[in-house]
This record gives structure tokens, C-alpha cells and sequence, in this order.
């Protein structure tokens, strides 16, 4: 079967994206391929998600804050997630488009943030899911 090529993108690149890459990475395994990028990349991963995913086992230092440009090479997508990032969303050659509604957690104390990584999680389950 062949991989599925998933891309999340959210305004910086350094939350909601990042984490949707990971838990596509833990939840689909060897079946997925996951990338994420900004519409305007801060450079940066937030160490609030890193810590986020630590607590869950997963190592999100070792991504990067990425633009669109750097991930095009990976296209055609299977599915191109977008994150509250409106008009800036770029086009991507995909399958499909999907647009989650999920609060920018950056300025959130931990116990807010952890539950929007776990809505997160719970919503690339359902898109791996349909897939």
C-alpha cells in the first residue's frame, strides 16, 4: 500500500501544525507521511509543544519551523490540513482540503494547552482514520 501524504499547516509552524506531525507520525506509523509548515514559519518550535509531547513520549526538538516552500517538494499531498490560518492558507496540490478550527494554544497556561494537544490527537485519529 502506498504511504499517505499528509500536510499540516498553521500560521508559524511552531504548535498546532508541529504536534498534528507528530501524532500523524505516532498514530499512522509506517503508513503515513507526514510534513508541516507556515504560512509565515517563526523559526522556532515552542517549547510549551515540545514539552507538550515530551510528556507523551515523543521528541518534537528534533523538528523544525518550515514555510511552504521547503515542503512543496513533497507534493502532491493526500490531504492538506489547514489551522485557523485564513487567508494566508495556501494552495498545495492535494486531494483534498480540510480546515480545523483549533485555538493558537502559544499563550496558553500548560493545562489549556495539553487539551488542545489532545484535541489535536483526536483529530488526526479520525483523519488517518478516513484516509
Amino acid at each position: 500500500m502506498e504511504k499517505k501524504k499528509l500536510l499540516f499547516v498553521c500560521v508559524e509552524n511552531s504548535n498546532r501544525s508541529q504536534m498534528s506531525q507528530a501524532f500523524a507520525r505516532i498514530i499512522g506509523g509506517d503508513a503515513v507521511e507526514a510534513y508541516s509548515a507556515g504560512s509565515k514559519p517563526s523559526g522556532i518550535v515552542n517549547p510549551k509543544a515540545i514539552a507538550a509531547m515530551k510528556e507523551l513520549g515523543y521528541d518534537l526538538s528534533t523538528h523544525d519551523s518550515k514555510s511552504l516552500q521547503e515542503v512543496e517538494k513533497h507534493a502532491p499531498f493526500d490531504a492538506v490540513v489547514t489551522m485557523g490560518c485564513g487567508d494566508a492558507c495556501p494552495w498545495m496540490p492535494a486531494r483534498q482540503f480540510i480546515d480545523w478550527q483549533i485555538p493558537d494554544p502559544k499563550h496558553m497556561e500548560p493545562e489549556a494547552f495539553n487539551e488542545v494537544r489532545d484535541y489535536i490527537a483526536s483529530k488526526v485519529r479520525e483523519l488517518i482514520a478516513n484516509l
